[in-house]
């Protein structure tokens, strides 16, 4: 019989106890996956998981995405390094995101495993986007009723001068690759009041690092209704910062989420594996 408990966070998320991810059972799996429907966001403590069962985990909810940008484990593709050095001043995921919005089909989520961690700091912060559209006022929730955000790569990991890219590798930290491919990517353009397609839910998506506008609003309109959002958002009813440990593991849904990792340690190296899911079109 299942030991799986499922405590709800403060903020954002739940957290699974009681479960080995590389073992489970058909009644495990169909837990794990209600939950991850209903919270958005999934942390598991004292996992002993491999690449190759990260990898399996990952796989038995959808198909993987290669990622363009990140650095790719050396024995395994499927899997972005993301890390940080003792000598890096920057760090990759700072600020408030969700992954892949650029995408015409943007991915479904993340898998991410602690492997190298600092003594202290390099929490990851997350936001409710089902809470933050279920708590918007009347008037911001009219106000976006039907409209589409645009959304964009290229000032993010383009080759241009500006782009956040090109200013962290001028701090010589290493971060990301392959830019030439963000240049390619043409804008693309999302509901911002999105219904879920596992919850059924809404959730609020737009989000500060890849959305660039709104459709048929002229820019200062658009800046305006979206920093109204923005700071709903990240209401401290929305948020939970979640504190790594050795074994731990989120499991991340990015059309109900946002995330942020903390930039807090400096000196001390941190390595982090993440699969990302492929996702679907939104409606």
């Amino acid at each position: 019989m299942s030991q799986m408990t499922i405590t709800p966070c403060e903020g954002a998320g739940a957290e699974i106890h009681g479960v080995d991810l590389t073992a489970l059972s058909a009644e495990d799996d169909r837990t794990i996956r209600q939950a991850f429907a209903d919270y958005g966001v999934l942390f598991f403590r004292d996992q002993q998981m491999s690449e190759i069962a990260h990898i399996a985990f990952a796989e038995s909810f959808g198909e993987i995405n290669i990622n363009r940008f990140f650095t790719g484990h050396p024995d395994y593709p499927q899997i972005a390094v993301v890390s940080k050095d003792v000598e890096d001043k920057e760090n990759i995921g700072g600020g408030w995101h969700t992954d892949h919005s650029y995408d015409a089909e943007p991915a479904l989520g993340s898998v991410l495993v602690a492997r190298e961690l600092p003594p202290k700091g390099g929490d990851t912060r997350f936001a409710d986007m089902y809470r933050a559209y279920e708590t918007l006022p009347d008037d911001l929730k009219a106000a976006i009723q039907g409209k589409r955000a645009i959304h964009s790569a290229r000032h993010i990991f383009g080759t241009s001068e500006d782009s956040i890219y090109n200013q962290i590798e001028s701090d010589n930290t290493r971060a990301l690759g392959n830019s030439q491919a963000a240049d390619l990517l043409s804008d693309v353009h999302h509901p911002i009041a999105l219904t879920h397609p596992l919850s059924g839910k809404t959730a609020l998506y737009v989000n500060p690092a890849f959305t660039i506008g709104i459709e048929g609003m002229a820019d200062a309109e658009a800046k305006a209704l979206l920093d109204k959002l923005y700071a709903h958002a990240i209401s401290a009813s929305n948020v939970h910062q979640f504190r790594w440990e050795p074994g731990s593991i989120a499991f991340w849904d990015n059309r109900a989420t946002w995330h942020w990792a903390l930039n807090d340690y400096h000196g001390h190296r941190r390595v982090m594996h993440r699969i990302t899911i492929e996702g679907c079109t939104l409606n």
